[in-house]
């Protein structure tokens, strides 16, 4: 189970999500819905549609769209590991806040980290298995 983590001050709920080489930080309140990340609107810092809904996901499975908002800082990677981790960061605070939210976010792959990673070069190549070109002469 995750641990429950509170804002002792404000009452936020909290959470941390990675993926890749982001990490987004989120707090979720009460509140009409709205999403800022890093200071901007939602929209506005997602451009491309998939990012944006795999950000909202979480919270359309556990019906909280319209009643939390989000503050989320996130950083590192690029836009799609940032929206991977905003994902998860969003399900581990819905958790925090709400308990009887574990089952279904579990079971639909949210509170899982995607261990995928960018493999290391090797030394002797051009990257991680791309050798150098065969010359004959």
């Amino acid at each position: 189970m995750v641990a429950v983590k509170k804002d002792k001050i404000t009452g936020d709920a909290l959470g941390t999500g990675r993926r890749k080489t982001s990490v987004a930080r989120v707090r979720i309140r009460s509140g009409n819905g709205r999403i800022v990340i890093n200071n901007r609107p939602f929209e506005e810092y997602f451009l491309n549609e998939q990012d944006r809904k795999q950000v909202i996901d979480a919270l359309d499975l556990s019906g909280r769209r319209e009643s939390m908002d989000v503050i989320i800082r996130v950083n590192g990677g690029g836009m799609t590991g940032q929206a991977g981790a905003c994902r998860m960061g969003i399900a581990r605070a819905l958790v925090s806040f709400d308990g009887e939210l574990f089952p279904p976010l579990r079971d639909g792959g949210y509170l899982t980290r995607d261990a995928r990673m960018k493999e290391r070069k090797k030394y002797g190549l051009h990257g991680a298995r791309r050798g150098t070109q065969f010359s004959k002469r």
